[in-house]
């Protein structure tokens, strides 16, 4: 139950931008404060970067995408409704979708709908991850669909 309400937490601060972890100086007495900038708020979508590396910790917590990618959604009955296909993240800062397909058997005739990962709860049981939402398969199959192209551009 606890990893349950940890992974659970980490979805949930995911949607949240992140935080540098620096603390800001005031500048000398007489002069302007700086203009605010992104520096450490995320990705940004560019040909060049323009701010210093920094390195980060990962917590025990902290749930890594490439658990999720391929991790199959129940709904609380315990039935499979899906699987998560990939994840939404808004200029590469905040997630704020997971693409999940729906429908179809083997790849074929499956359809690709973005749920809210604040409606989304994870668990990690004896290692296997699940997704698990508050629906049923008709409901997903009935939702608005995502369009798009995996091939690399």
């Amino acid at each position: 139950m606890k990893k349950t309400v940890l992974a659970a937490l980490a979805v949930a601060c995911m949607s949240v931008p992140a935080l540098a972890q620096t603390t800001p100086t005031a500048p000398p007495p007489g002069t302007a404060m700086p203009a605010a900038t992104d520096a450490g708020t995320g990705m940004k979508m560019a040909d060049t970067a323009t701010v210093k590396l920094k390195y980060v910790t990962v917590k025990p917590a902290d749930v890594m995408s490439s658990k999720l990618v391929g991790t199959t959604v129940y709904n609380n009955k315990n039935e499979t409704v899906g699987e998560v296909e990939d994840l939404v993240i808004e200029n590469g800062k905040t997630l704020t979708g997971v693409v999940v397909s729906v429908g179809g058997f083997l790849g074929l005739g499956e359809s690709y709908v973005v749920l809210d990962p604040s409606t989304l709860a994870i668990s990690n049981k004896d290692g296997k991850w699940a997704v698990h939402a508050d629906t049923d398969k008709d409901t997903l199959k009935n939702a608005p669909k995502f369009e798009y192209s995996k091939k690399k551009s």
